[in-house]
């Protein structure tokens, strides 16, 4: 029965450790659209939204971007906003952290989640951001 139990216990940290996101795989999901799906601070608040009027565009290449605000058109396209911050994505202690700056700030968010679908990431402050990839809503259907 014992060794049953450490079995399970051995496997289930196998389990959990192959599941952990690769920081290499992550960055190869970061370009692309992204919609604000939850916000969720360190003392455990959560904010979901149904929404949102502006969607992020991340595109980076060799480890160096930017994220900018678009705002999605009916027809499928987007207006850019004046928003626009330079990103460097780095790797340390198997982590993927991307380093934002404009001409006004920097700051740094480690990436928790990042897929085809999902992206999930947290600042200094602990406050955790999830994303969903952005569908456009298509009126021809």
């Amino acid at each position: 029965m014992k060794s049953s139990f450490y079995i399970v216990i051995v496997i289930s940290f196998l389990v959990l450790g192959c599941a952990r996101n690769n920081p290499h795989e992550q960055l190869q999901h970061l370009n692309g659209y992204w919609e604000i799906k939850e916000v969720k601070t360190g003392s455990g608040k959560e904010r979901e939204y149904s929404f949102s009027e502006q969607v992020d565009y991340i595109e980076i290449k060799d480890s160096t971007g930017f994220r900018t605000k678009v705002l999605p058109r009916i027809d499928g396209t987007f207006a850019t906003t004046d928003s626009r911050e330079t990103v460097t994505a780095h790797i340390a202690n198997d982590s993927l952290y991307l380093k934002y700056s404009t001409t006004y700030d920097t700051w740094q968010e480690v990436v928790l989640k990042a897929n085809s679908e999902e992206l999930q990431v947290r600042n200094a402050q602990g406050i955790t951001y999830t994303y969903k990839k952005f569908e456009p809503i298509n009126i021809t259907d």
